[in-house]
């Protein structure tokens, strides 16, 4: 994945906890722990954006949905 530098303003809390973890060796500088951070948090926002969406649909319907087909003589159906 191509990279692009850019600047943020952190708390100088945060800026020493980045820090730490760099001095610990968990992290190889402050950049990897941020684009971690970034990372993650762009993953959970979309998985709760999916759960969201995922609360909207209408059981019932979603299930019939699936079912759909389903009734049909299963003899006629393709062997595997």
């Amino acid at each position: 994945m191509a990279k692009e530098k850019i600047a943020i303003t952190l708390d100088k809390e945060f800026i020493g906890e980045l820090d730490g973890l760099v001095k610990r060796h968990v992290y190889q500088n402050r950049s990897q722990v941020i684009q971690e951070a970034v990372s993650e948090k762009l993953l959970r926002l979309k998985r709760s954006r999916l759960a969201i969406e995922c609360a909207k649909l209408d059981r019932v319907d979603e299930k019939a949905m699936a079912e759909e087909g389903l009734t049909e003589d299963v003899s006629r159906w393709p062997e595997y």
